[in-house]
């Protein structure tokens, strides 16, 4: 993931201007989870994660993010929404769990555990209790800003990446060859970028940015994730998600 300045956040969060409306205020309160799936259009064990992530998709209480890897492309069909910043990603997360190599399907639930995609039991019952994640975030637009508001920690909480997440609306997929050759599967939430847009410290901090444009994505998700050595990836400590309606 990328370092960017405020003021390439300003540019970034434009994507966040269409859909960000007051119309719109559940969009922005605090999470039950995060749950990251990564998959791949040329993986036969997919489809029953991908089925089961599209019903949690759904859902008004978790945000669900789906990271299309590349590298079963060579097992005959290049994956449409895959990219190498989707799979670098899958792999900081490897190395932040100790595990020698990654898989497909593979969901890492609020950024501190993983466990196989396609069963719903464990997915389900990684996400805790109802409580949620444990720091609020809150996006609203006024006027012509967009505002994002990360609250205070507790409990000895530290630093945090705040990290913006953009996604495609729902999308079918006619798969031509390899694995899953003959079958069409309808993809949510597939990740198109990754951008670490600043730090937070803990305390409550407030970003006002500006709007200019029309967004073209189906949303963004703002993810509060603390870091650990090396800066791998951590707990999500808080999220939120903006959809274009």
């Amino acid at each position: 993931m990328k370092l960017i300045s405020l003021v390439q956040l300003a540019t970034a969060l434009l994507a966040i201007s269409s859909f960000s409306g007051a119309a719109h205020p559940s969009d922005a309160k605090k999470p039950r989870g995060v749950i990251e799936l990564f998959t791949s259009q040329g993986c036969s064990s997919c489809p029953p994660a991908d089925a089961l992530f599209s019903e949690l998709a759904a859902r008004g209480d978790l945000i669900a993010l789906a990271y299309h890897v590349d590298y079963w492309d060579y097992l005959g069909w290049r994956d449409t929404l895959g990219s190498p910043e989707n799979t670098a990603r899958q792999y900081e997360y490897g190395k932040s769990f100790g595990i020698r190599s990654v898989y497909t399907p593979q969901a890492v639930v609020n950024g501190s555990s993983h466990v196989n995609g396609a069963d719903r039991g464990k997915v389900l019952g990684s996400l805790g209790g109802e409580a949620g994640l444990p720091v609020e975030i809150m996006v609203s637009q006024s006027g012509d800003s967009v505002m994002i508001d990360a609250g205070r920690a507790s409990g000895g909480i530290g630093e945090a990446h705040v990290v913006l997440v953009y996604f495609d609306a729902p999308q079918e997929v006619a798969i031509e060859r390899g694995e899953n050759n003959g079958k069409s599967v309808t993809y949510w939430n597939a990740v198109s970028d990754i951008q670490t847009a600043g730090m937070w410290h803990g305390k409550a901090a407030r970003y006002e940015l500006p709007l200019s444009e029309i967004a073209k994505k189906g949303g963004c998700a703002v993810l509060l994730q603390s870091m650990g050595k090396r800066g791998l990836p951590g707990p999500i400590l808080g999220a939120a998600v903006i959809r274009n309606p």
